[in-house]
């Protein structure tokens, strides 16, 4: 067992794999809710890297705090947040062990998007006009000022929970009822929690994602991945394509000169940063930005197109080195596809095992079986699987990608 722990805040099902933690080294620390509908002690059950896993609400003020006091001898070598309600509290403990972090101030600005707006919109980042509201009248007060399509959603959610695109506001009542009603399941706790909502200007084009390696302000890595979107009011991720497929290398220039110009406004330390833009007339707008490892997919997308242990490099940096040798280009190109299917109960999954032997797939996931149920598609986490593929281009990975989906047929009733 080594000496000093690392902490890892919030539980994901590839935790036990992950090859850079040693026999003994981890604390797990995770919500009791979500430890008990995850059944998080189950999946950890003998796993050789788990010290201990920790109960604790660190969603709440001061849990950090409260922890801190607690287990003040535990003297981590890591603390690190590896889902977005974790950010502050991992940022926060980080400052309180003396180990690099986000810093608790800048993990507190990124997770609230209102609060990015001013901050970023102060430093000279270009943001779509917003405001805060508590009711659909005030949603129409603000319409009345910014006419055109608008943006609902939380300021303090994730994974596309309760945002929808309006475009009209003839069912605003209804509309607000469904983006203030959410449901994340089993991967929040059970009490109530704060919610916000903002209203914003709808801003039309390319929408992009930029993920940074930061050592103490230091930008050591950075690539941009292409995002493309289910159609309809709802901007759910349909796939991604690392490094994104087919834009002029000064646009993607500019991308990761506007999040760096981010990374500064907030005041970010140490870690992972994973921002998205719209690219409208050539020119970037901030959707949002979050200090911790992008989702959908996008660490092994980058893995596989760069060459390079993304996992390990932000280990190191997370224990105070600076990693060398970073690649600066790709090697190749990745891409992830998810799938949706018709709500309704599934009657049928064809053709996944014919399709995971296609060129190029490195991992499919099926999440259906006959007597499942599908959801409509509202969030993130309503997608059925998806598929990851290699190619010498991003656009050869992603023609992989929609040949594997096009292979597989999902009947419901």
């Amino acid at each position: 067992m080594t000496e000093q722990p690392w902490i890892i805040v919030g539980y994901v099902n590839v935790l036990p794999y992950i090859k850079e933690f040693a026999p003994g080294s981890v604390i797990v620390v995770d919500e009791p809710d979500v430890i008990r509908k995850l059944d998080v002690k189950k999946a950890l059950e003998g796993a050789a890297m788990l010290r201990e896993l920790i109960e604790w609400e660190y969603q709440l003020p001061a849990a950090a705090d409260e922890f801190y006091n607690t287990y003040p001898d535990l003297a981590p070598a890591v603390v690190a947040p590896l889902v977005e309600y974790a950010t502050p509290f991992a940022a926060r403990l980080a400052e309180r062990y003396a180990v690099p972090g986000a810093g608790a101030g800048a993990s507190q600005v990124m997770r609230d998007k209102s609060l990015l707006r001013r901050v970023s919109r102060a430093a000279g980042v270009l943001n779509p006009a917003s405001a805060e509201v508590t009711s659909p009248d005030e949603v129409r007060e603000f319409a009345a000022a910014h006419p055109g399509s608008l943006v609902l959603k939380p300021a303090n959610r994730q994974a596309s929970v309760g945002t929808k695109v309006l475009h009209e506001l003839d069912d605003l009542d209804a509309a607000w009822t469904e983006c203030v009603s959410q449901d994340e399941g089993n991967r929040v706790p059970d009490r109530e929690r704060e919610l916000r909502m903002l209203i914003e200007e709808f801003v039309q084009g390319d929408e992009f994602s930029v993920e940074l390696l930061v050592h103490e302000g230091e930008v050591l890595f950075s690539n941009v991945t292409g995002k493309m979107l289910y159609p309809g009011p709802r901007p759910i991720e349909r796939g991604h394509t690392v490094p994104a497929a087919g834009i002029p290398d000064e646009l993607s220039e500019l991308m990761v000169s506007q999040t760096e110009t981010v990374v500064r406004a907030v005041g970010f330390g140490s870690g992972i940063v994973h921002c998205e833009w719209i690219v409208s007339d050539g020119r970037p707008y901030l959707v949002e930005c979050a200090g911790r490892f992008p989702g959908d997919g996008i660490p092994m997308l980058i893995e596989e197109a760069y060459r390079i242990n993304l996992a390990g490099a932000f280990y190191e940096v997370m224990q105070g080195r600076r990693p060398e040798g970073l690649p600066q280009s790709a090697a190749g190109g990745a891409a992830v596809r998810f799938m949706a299917a018709a709500p309704g109960e599934v009657v049928s999954v064809d053709g996944a095992e014919e399709a995971a032997q296609l060129p190029g797939v490195l991992s499919l996931s099926m999440h259906l079986k006959p007597g499942d149920t599908v959801n409509e598609l509202r969030s993130s986490w309503d997608r059925v699987g998806s598929v990851m593929t290699r190619g010498a281009t991003s656009d050869e990975a992603l023609r992989n990608a929609e040949a594997v989906v096009d292979a597989i047929r999902i009947t419901t009733a």
